[in-house]
């Protein structure tokens, strides 16, 4: 599994012209799935978002995970992390698992944040969303397991 994990100010997730999911200061995660990953996967991935140091302490240094500046993660699926342009000009989607895959492991990993104690909001899996969002620094990092 895979996440681009981006600081924000505030994100938010709209589908048809509806907001379903959004947040103040924290985390905006995008989650792309790939054929071998796991339950075990996802949830060692949300173990490594929830603890990434990535928000500043009392002396301006990145030293703090989103549990002490809030705790607020907006999670969003994203097929297109897996996307292969190696060769041509059209991306290759075949390192992309499956929507009857991916979705129950978005949904673990949402889950398993919402455990460790993040509150959580998410996009709707497969729908055409629109991501608004202020990256905060700006701050974004790939977070891959195994």
């Amino acid at each position: 599994m895979r996440a681009l994990v981006q600081r924000v100010r505030l994100a938010r997730v709209v589908v048809d012209d509806a907001v379903v999911g959004e947040i103040g200061v924290g985390l905006c995660v995008l989650v792309g799935v790939t054929h071998g990953d796991t339950e075990a996967d996802a949830r060692k991935l949300a173990e490594k978002v929830w603890h990434v140091r990535v928000f500043p302490d009392a002396d301006g240094t990145m030293n703090l995970p989103v549990a002490e500046a809030g705790g607020r993660v907006l999670v969003v699926s994203q097929f297109t992390l897996y996307g292969d342009t190696a060769r041509g000009r059209r991306p290759s989607w075949v390192a992309a698992a499956r929507p009857e895959h991916a979705q129950p492991l978005v949904e673990v990993f949402a889950d398993a944040l919402g455990e460790l104690g993040a509150t959580v909001a998410t996009g709707v899996f497969g729908a055409d969303m629109q991501v608004e969002l202020v990256n905060d620094g700006p701050v974004t990092l790939m977070v891959d397991v195994p």
